[in-house]
């Protein structure tokens, strides 16, 4: 293949595993905004809202390991048309919903599963497999600020749609959009493969050498991928606590609902610029020095927000801040495990990384909803955000990026 024709192959699967990305994520920062009409017209408590929403997170990680290694075994483009499907059906279910069960089964369970066939794990493994290693991390960034993309986008039309629909016939169009996955799914997955997605083996004509099993075996003895899964729980912690729970924060401190919306915008748009140069920067730097000073700036940022006076301005700098920061932790760490392992189980492997991410999601959210109805104050989980992101910061310090010598040879 020439290598202008490499450059658009490349160029297209980036940019449609960036429209997918943005679909999923940005389709779910919205729910925040729902809050507070959901309470009040299904007669339910913060902390159903909240268990919901962490149910939703953590069977996101569940499933995503799983449909990871059907999309390594099988092909990517199943998984992230069924993802697709079943994200809409749960928008469906939960804009239609009129009590706490079918809440909890569309905003819980279906999106959560939903989430693992269009989420990270399979569409930055998809793209993984088909980008040259060289242009392998940028590629990565540029799918990972398509969540980005889409909180920039999707915050203010959610809050236009709820001004003008309600929030039943918001989340019914937004299961619509979300349809729009299904062709580029099939646009993605067209795309060739790189060769080092290719096993030797396989280019030779033989039997491949490792199976998932190994694959799987080799990752769990391998310190530093112990240490990138524990250090991915807090992304998942602090990222999922501030979209939930952020609008109602500045709720309570007086803050109209538009600021809200436009600080989720924010953090959206500057986090496009935030996950591109983290992914540039993993080709260039180790990626694991870059992550560790992510999370130590994280922490440094949620320490300056508690501090300066709650103006609108203050929060607005502080949601652009964040917004740097926000998901660069994805392009990085998927850039990890391929490092480590190679990419043709990084669909897999890095779903293991993203359900402890999502378990860190669940625990964010949920405590945040539980600790708000029973002191009436999120501060706790503010301080433990700060205290967790310098934890994660140290967690990263030693790990090796080298392969184990099993996968290598």
């Amino acid at each position: 293949m020439s290598a202008k024709r490499i450059g658009i192959a490349v160029w297209t699967v980036a940019f449609a595993g960036c429209l997918i990305g943005s679909l999923n994520l940005g389709t779910r920062t919205t729910f925040g905004l729902f809050q507070t009409d959901i309470l009040r017209d299904l007669a339910i408590a913060p902390s159903d809202f909240g268990l919901a929403i962490a149910v939703q997170n953590l069977m996101w990680g569940v499933a995503t390991p799983f449909m990871g290694a059907v999309a390594d075994k099988y092909g990517s483009m199943r998984m992230m048309i069924l993802g697709a499907l079943l994200y809409a059906a749960g928008l469906w279910v939960m804009g239609t919903a009129d009590g706490l069960v079918g809440f909890h089964v569309g905003a819980g369970l279906l999106i959560g599963i939903g989430m693992g066939g269009v989420g990270f794990g399979v569409v930055l493994g998809a793209v993984g497999r088909r980008v040259p290693v060289e242009q392998r991390s940028l590629a990565l960034g540029v799918a990972s600020a398509g969540g980005s993309f889409g909180q920039f986008y999707m915050a203010p039309v959610g809050q236009a749609l709820l001004e003008t629909q309600g929030w039943t016939g918001t989340l019914t169009t937004l299961a619509l959009i979300m349809l729009f996955a299904v062709p580029l799914a099939f646009l993605l997955a067209r795309q060739p493969l790189a060769a080092d997605a290719v096993p030797v083996e396989q280019r030779q004509g033989k039997t491949a050498g490792i199976s998932l099993g190994e694959a799987l075996g080799e990752a769990y003895r391998h310190v530093g991928f112990n240490l990138l899964t524990l250090g991915f729980f807090v992304c998942g912690f602090q990222v999922a606590f501030i979209t939930v729970h952020f609008p109602k924060y500045l709720e309570i401190l007086n803050i109209d609902l538009r600021i809200a919306a436009l600080a989720l915008s924010l953090i959206g748009l500057c986090n496009i610029v935030g996950t591109f140069v983290c992914g540039a920067l993993g080709g260039r730097f180790p990626k694991k020095w870059v992550l560790a000073w992510l999370y130590a700036l994280r922490s440094l940022c949620i320490i300056a927000m508690l501090a300066a006076p709650k103006t609108e301005t203050n929060i607005l700098l502080f949601a652009g801040a964040m917004g740097l920061l926000w998901l660069g932790t994805v392009p990085l760490t998927s850039g990890l495990v391929a490092n480590m392992f190679g990419v043709r189980y990084l669909s897999m492997l890095f779903g293991i990384t993203f359900l402890s991410h999502q378990v860190g999601s669940f625990l964010g959210v949920w405590l945040g909803g539980y600790l708000y109805q029973t002191t009436g104050s999120y501060d706790l989980v503010w301080y433990g955000s700060i205290a967790l992101g310098f934890a994660a910061a140290a967690l990263h310090l030693p790990i090796s990026e080298k392969h184990p010598a099993a996968a290598t040879a």
